[in-house]
């Protein structure tokens, strides 16, 4: 595994025989998500793996390349990212989803992803 930061964010790309695992974005894929409202849960670890905080957004999907990654637009107005990896996405069941962090619930959101990043290791 590796980490890198793109923003204020750490991401993590699998790595087997010495390869980065960085799927294609599929455009057309991309494109159909565009204006969906997407509910994310993300976990942060540290570098030994070690839980640091959880937290969840949700906002509709602005736009997505390879470049910016995900990028959402939250309720506050302020955007948010996540790497332009779309394998963790799913359609979502029809329901009601409540924000631990926040209480706030969230209605019939169209699309679910789920996140894990770790802390990059603090330099000696």
């Amino acid at each position: 595994m590796l980490s890198f930061l793109a923003g204020s964010l750490f991401f993590i790309v699998a790595v087997s025989n010495g390869e980065l695992d960085r799927p294609q974005l599929d455009k057309a894929l991309a494109k159909s998500y565009i204006g969906k409202h997407l509910l994310v849960g993300i976990t942060y670890l540290d570098h030994n793996d070690n839980f640091i905080e959880q937290k969840q957004v949700h906002g509709i999907i602005l736009r997505i390349n390879e470049i910016e990654g995900v990028v959402l637009r939250l309720k506050t107005g302020e955007e948010f990212k996540l790497p332009p990896d779309l394998r963790g996405f799913q359609q979502a069941p029809k329901g009601e989803y409540r924000l631990r962090s926040t209480g706030e619930i969230v209605v019939d959101p169209d699309l679910i992803s789920n996140w894990t990043f770790n802390r990059p290791a603090p330099k000696n």
